[in-house]
């Protein structure tokens, strides 16, 4: 009789407790907020951020940067720029989808240095890792991370918020 009594017991506790591990598993399971598609032709960049050269181009695909949270933006940069050194205050990471991205690790631009990379190609920069980058060409690279989103130039005069401040 005591083995049916435990086997009975047994049952009805998984009747009672199952509902809520279901939902607690459904719950923590669950992913983040559904991002709607874009389409090729439904991406439209614009100025970017203050924390941007004027000559970069931004859209947002994914969350928002300046929170909490997994973000996605683009970036368009015209032939022959250079983004001066900075840093981020967590991992970022970067697939070129257009172009030639040249980019290294470091305080100043040295592309004998750098890593090229072409449309596919990915690298992450660490945070705190002081890079730089160099296109060829009209170069786009998607760029994803955790927020919130900071980054500071290596140096303080290439920072464009300072020359917002200065007109």
């Amino acid at each position: 009789m005591r083995p049916q009594f435990l086997t009975v017991a047994a049952v009805a506790s998984l009747a009672v407790l199952a509902p809520h591990a279901a939902a607690q598993a459904t719950h923590a399971a669950a992913p983040h907020p559904a991002v709607p598609p874009h389409s090729a032709a439904a991406v439209k960049f614009g100025p970017g951020p203050d924390f941007l050269p004027k000559q970069v181009q931004f859209v947002l695909l994914q969350g928002d940067p300046s929170k909490p949270g997994i973000y996605t933006i683009r970036l368009h940069f015209p032939s022959g720029f250079h983004f001066p050194a900075h840093y981020h205050p967590a991992d970022e990471h970067v697939t070129v989808l257009q172009g030639t991205f040249i980019v290294g690790m470091g305080d100043s631009i040295n592309v004998a240095k750098g890593q090229t990379l072409t449309a596919g190609g990915f690298i992450t920069a660490p945070a705190n890792g002081h890079h730089w980058a160099v296109t060829r060409g009209i170069t786009v690279v998607q760029v994803s991370g955790e927020g919130p989103f900071g980054i500071t130039y290596v140096k303080e005069s290439d920072d464009p918020r300072h020359a917002h401040m200065s007109h």
